[in-house]
């Protein structure tokens, strides 16, 4: 892959990020958002501290430019790596076509960057969580997405390199296995943390938790797909050759 096929992917990578950060802003804004209100008028209601000073950034200034700016940011500069991690998986990780390999990485950085580390460290909402270990759990948070990262780059190496002695399907079961088997030593020696106030609402929490869920589903799942459909259009002849026949079609 040459580097003007690399610059496009790129450029088509951010692009794709900014429409999915688009997607996943209007999820946010309209499922999580209600949840952080109830949160914080929770913890507003059992706080004994009155007498604080004024807000440096407003409630609805959060909600909607503080959102849509760090969700917007956050789709470009992931659309950015994932780009980049295409370039360097096609044709590298099976028989596969632009828009199945888009799908793949897509689905590798849902399950990688977001699930996994989830799994062990879910999101809270405000009032959830002491604020004295807010540096150590952000801290294991990050330590869980390298390791995610990693150990699913290594299973894939691995992967790859029993296929010819094991054959493709034994390989890949041997490598997710591994994966696995690893992440869970790692779920089983990293600390955990349990700081959730009896009187905090199970359901309110398990919403909140949901929603950032459904958020990180509708950025990737977004990505994968529009993501797929640039590259295919881009990288393979046929799909470059039909565009100006529609065209012409439709004209």
């Amino acid at each position: 892959m040459n580097s003007i096929s690399v610059r496009a992917l790129l450029v088509r990578g951010m692009l794709a990020g900014l429409i999915a950060g688009a997607l996943a802003l209007v999820v946010a804004y309209f499922l999580g958002e209600s949840q952080v209100d109830a949160a914080i008028a929770l913890e507003e209601a059992h706080s004994h501290d009155h007498g604080g000073g004024e807000e440096l950034v407003s409630r609805t200034m959060q909600a909607t430019g503080g959102l849509a700016t760090g969700v917007l940011v956050f789709g470009v500069a992931v659309g950015g790596i994932a780009a980049l991690v295409f370039c360097y998986a096609l044709g590298r990780i099976g028989d596969f076509g632009p828009r199945a390999t888009a799908a793949l990485v897509a689905g590798a950085a849902l399950l990688t960057v977001y699930v996994v580390p989830f799994l062990k460290y879910p999101a809270n909402p405000p009032a959830v969580g002491n604020p004295d270990t807010i540096g150590k759990r952000t801290t294991l948070f990050f330590l869980m997405v390298a390791l995610s990262v990693l150990l699913a780059v290594a299973a894939v190496i691995i992967g790859k390199r029993l296929a010819p002695r094991m054959g493709n399907w034994n390989a890949s079961i041997a490598a997710v296995a591994g994966f696995v088997v690893l992440i869970g030593l790692a779920y089983a020696f990293l600390p955990s943390f349990d700081e959730v106030g009896k009187d905090f609402p199970a359901t309110l929490l398990w919403e909140f938790r949901l929603s950032t869920l459904a958020v990180q589903a509708t950025l990737w799942s977004t990505f994968g797909i529009l993501f797929g459909h640039l590259t295919e259009r881009l990288l393979t002849p046929a799909a470059r050759a039909a565009a100006p026949q529609t065209a012409d079609a439709v004209g």
